[in-house]
């Protein structure tokens, strides 16, 4: 063997297991869709909070990337298509529509693994979680009863679905909890984030008697409505009070950096399987928080109560007997099952209305 050729066997023998060493030290990108912009508010903010969280938690071991403001469909199916071809072997989805996309997708793909929030179907590189958001509106509702004067809560929705249909007849049932003649109006303006549309919804419900108003939508229009007319809003996603500092009488929050930390490390550890997770309060996924100072001490004690009811599981927000609005049994007796819930498709008892689409 010639002193070039051995020369080259050596290096080769020395930086082998130097580049073996890097490459299973590289680390784990993870990218995130977003239906909305991050802002400092709302839905998107919560994940990209999360996001930061996880990196936070697993340091050197992961990257991440994303792009917000992507809406539902074609455009959807292209940046995750893109996620994944530019190196992500995670990609995180956060919105519901972004469901058929990201199986079409993971189908291309089968060594990236994916996350789909909060829809409804998996795969065998797909997983998806949601959060029981009904169990903090079920809190807010309480909260919305003691507090309304008028009887009256007003409820700006995106999409007549079962996740939404859900929070708005948690807060319903909530709210008459307290006071039998409370009535929720709801407004759908068929976007998840627009704040034209989500500002003229909560001012025509403040318009019709409304002194409470709440959302499922992603900017903070509905929180501001509310300060300006000098009446209460419960905040969703994330805390708005900075932008309803008097009207914001809590806020019902999501919280999913823990969740993605545990699913970024098992795929760093190669133990991730593509499970189906549906946590609530009892799981941190979801809180009511920053309660208003101008909540009396006895209210901040009967909706905590209420909610070490809900985490010890003697209180649950779909209990029977429960009617729909138009005086139909939807449950006789005991709790109405997963199942059931990913199927609501009507408004309960003191929602006034009938539901979109239908």
């Amino acid at each position: 063997m010639s002193k070039k050729i051995l020369r080259a066997a050596l290096c080769t023998a020395v930086l082998s297991p130097i580049m073996a060493l890097s490459a299973a030290a590289a680390p784990l990108n993870v990218g995130f869709v977003y239906i909305s912009p991050i802002g400092d508010a709302g839905w998107t903010t919560q994940h990209d909070i999360a996001r930061k969280e996880m990196e936070k938690a697993l340091g050197a071991k992961v990257t991440t990337k994303y792009v917000e403001n992507v809406p539902e469909g074609a455009d959807a199916e292209r940046v995750i298509r893109d996620l994944a071809q530019q190196g992500s072997k995670l990609v995180i989805t956060t919105s519901f529509g972004y469901m058929n996309p990201t199986l079409k997708v993971a189908k291309q793909f089968p060594d990236v693994k994916f996350i789909h929030l909060t829809g409804y179907k998996t795969a065998a590189n797909v997983a998806n979680t949601n959060a029981r958001f009904y169990e903090g509106r079920y809190l807010a509702g309480v909260l919305a009863g003691k507090m309304s004067k008028t009887h009256v809560a007003g409820y700006v929705a995106a999409f007549p679905i079962p996740e939404v249909l859900q929070g708005v007849n948690a807060f319903a049932r909530g709210m008459r909890s307290v006071d039998p003649k409370a009535e929720v109006k709801v407004i759908w303006v068929n976007s998840w984030f627009d704040p034209g549309k989500e500002r003229d919804a909560a001012m025509t419900l403040l318009g019709q008697g409304a002194d409470v108003v709440t959302h499922h939508t992603d900017s903070t229009a509905v929180v501001q409505a509310a300060e300006e007319k000098g009446k209460y809003a419960i905040a969703y996603h994330s805390d708005m009070k900075k932008y309803g500092p008097k009207a914001q009488l809590a806020a019902v929050t999501h919280h999913w950096g823990a969740y993605y930390t545990k699913q970024a490390q098992a795929v760093i550890d190669g133990s991730w399987k593509p499970t189906s997770v549906w946590g609530g309060i009892k799981e941190g996924m979801v809180k009511l928080e920053d309660i208003n100072a101008a909540v009396p001490a006895d209210v901040r004690k009967y909706v905590a109560a209420r909610e070490q009811d809900i985490v010890s599981g003697k209180l649950t927000p779909f209990a029977g007997p429960m009617k729909d609005n138009e005086g139909k049994v939807r449950l006789e007796k005991g709790n109405i099952s997963d199942e059931a819930l990913n199927k609501m498709d009507y408004f309960v008892e003191g929602v006034a209305g009938k539901v979109a689409n239908k």
